[in-house]
């Protein structure tokens, strides 16, 4: 959608909502990050102004998965009155209501001031004290835990648990189709380690799918202000979301020349969990495997879309050098 017919759906519509015939609507611009399909816009009512982030699918697709804006309207609705920092829905509408305003599903929540968590060189994460940035971790480590107590039973939409074993087969047709085979020439091993020792009697509930730097949008000096980007949002294993964090901050899980930047050693934001879960908690070694062979698999999937003129994103090129040190690193945390 054009900035243009953009501007021009949500005049009407902000007009609809305020009850104001004279609301303005100003500074609509497309937000980064999102693949051009999140907005920012503000409105100028009643002598004041409101900055607010407005979320949409892509055109021509069935609203179905990460498409399906509703989920994650289901899951923010779901933590209000919860101490889990978050966006909360201000109005959002599907199939079979309000697709008018802008022919799709939508929601929009206020726009937040701050940043996403950059820890890259120069950026200002980089520069908080360490102390700050154990403080960020354990309030970054508790608001997970308390998205995991979410009763999922209370969050219908987002459909039944995901088995244990879909967890790991469901990245088979990655593999299969991943440039670079040769650095994925252990994944078959690490795949039936997985499903040799699938957890037991494991928390089950709400997961984010995503649970990394890139989504938690914080101030700027070192608080968390919200947990964002809920499109993988599901029902299942929960600590998938820590082994996944885990990894993205493993030196040992990523070559030398893409290595990303670390929040907090794994250690840490294990203890920072389990102090804020209650309890000590098992078999966290195959979770952090399973994130692993998680990601090379896309690795490896994203640098074929890449390379076949798909979906343009070079920095792929550099994270594929990667694909053989997770895969290797997953079978160490599973022996």
């Amino acid at each position: 959608m054009e900035l243009i017919e953009l501007e021009e759906r949500l005049l009407p519509f902000v007009r609809s909502k305020y009850g104001d015939p004279q609301a303005e609507v100003f500074g609509v611009h497309k937000m980064p990050g999102h693949a051009g399909f999140a907005y920012g816009f503000s409105v100028r009512s009643g002598g004041r102004e409101e900055a607010w982030f407005l979320r949409l699918p892509p055109p021509n697709v069935q609203w179905r998965g990460t498409a399906d804006v509703l989920r994650q309207v289901a899951v923010l609705n779901a933590l209000d009155g919860t101490d889990v920092p978050h966006c909360s829905v201000r109005w959002s509408g599907g199939e079979g209501t309000e697709l008018e305003w802008f022919d799709r599903p939508y929601f929009v929540v206020p726009k937040l001031e701050g940043d996403v968590l950059r820890l890259g060189p120069g950026e200002w994460g980089s520069k908080l004290a360490q102390e700050t940035l154990l403080e960020l971790g354990r309030e970054v480590m508790t608001a997970l835990a308390g998205i995991h107590r979410l009763d999922w039973r209370q969050v219908p939409y987002l459909g039944e648990p995901v088995p244990f074993a879909e967890d790991v087969t469901r990245w088979d047709r990655l593999v299969e189709r991943a440039a670079d085979p040769e650095r994925l020439a252990r994944a078959p091993e690490v795949r039936q380690r997985l499903l040799d020792t699938l957890p037991e009697g494991a928390p089950i509930g709400v997961f984010h799918g995503d649970f990394q730097t890139a989504n938690l949008f914080c101030s700027k000096d070192g608080h968390l202000k919200a947990v964002i980007d809920w499109e993988l949002t599901g029902i299942g294993a929960t600590l998938n979301d820590v082994g996944w964090i885990c990894t993205f901050s493993d030196k040992a899980a990523w070559h030398a020349e893409g290595e990303r930047p670390s929040f907090l050693d794994p250690d840490t934001l294990v203890g920072l969990y389990e102090e804020a879960w209650g309890e000590k908690l098992p078999d966290l070694g195959w979770y952090r495997a399973l994130a692993a062979y998680k990601f090379a698999a896309i690795t490896g999937f994203n640098l074929m879309l890449h390379r076949r003129g798909k979906r343009h994103d070079p920095l792929w090129e550099t994270t594929r050098l990667s694909m053989e040190t997770l895969v290797n690193r997953a079978l160490e945390l599973l022996h």
